[in-house]
């Protein structure tokens, strides 16, 4: 295996490591909420005037998965659409108070994570982590290129 295959399979270990250790603790604080619709709530709660173009770009889904989420965070309460009186057109999103609940109990598990994994990163010099950063940010860049390069949209995006 070279270098780069190392590098990519262990980017993919780590990730979904961390999905499995973090994934019991979000499903029970989370109960009856998919990870989709969490991200969403988060999403929201971050982004003023988030809408449904917006949410599908940043969680690379289409936009008719989230308005399938949409319309099931509304119906749970926990989102709520409003529209600008100059743009009738466009339709927006922002939490309810139950929203900003399990938004504030998601924040509290990441935050918990990061504690929990706070030992690994204070061993990083700052010179590492600075290397490892311009690392993901060039390939970042790359991966952004070639899916622009390929023409791929948004509704063709990988889930």
């Amino acid at each position: 295996m070279n270098k780069e295959e190392q590098l990519i399979m262990g980017f993919r270990d780590v990730f979904n490591k961390m999905v499995w250790l973090n994934k019991f603790k979000m499903e029970e604080a989370l109960k009856g909420y998919q990870s989709s619709e969490v991200h969403c709530i988060e999403y929201i709660g971050k982004n003023v005037d988030s809408n449904v173009t917006k949410l599908a770009d940043s969680l690379y889904m289409t936009r008719g998965a989230i308005t399938k989420i949409t319309k099931k965070l509304i119906n749970k309460g926990l989102i709520e659409s409003y529209q600008k009186p100059d743009n009738k057109k466009e339709i927006y999103f922002k939490l309810t108070e139950q929203g900003k609940v399990i938004d504030n109990i998601h924040e509290e598990l990441h935050k918990k994570f990061r504690e929990r994994d706070k030992f690994v990163f204070d061993q990083i010099t700052e010179e590492q982590f600075n290397s490892m950063l311009n690392f993901v940010n060039n390939y970042c860049h790359h991966l952004d290129a070639e899916i622009k390069k390929q023409g791929i949209d948004i509704d063709n995006k990988p889930k």
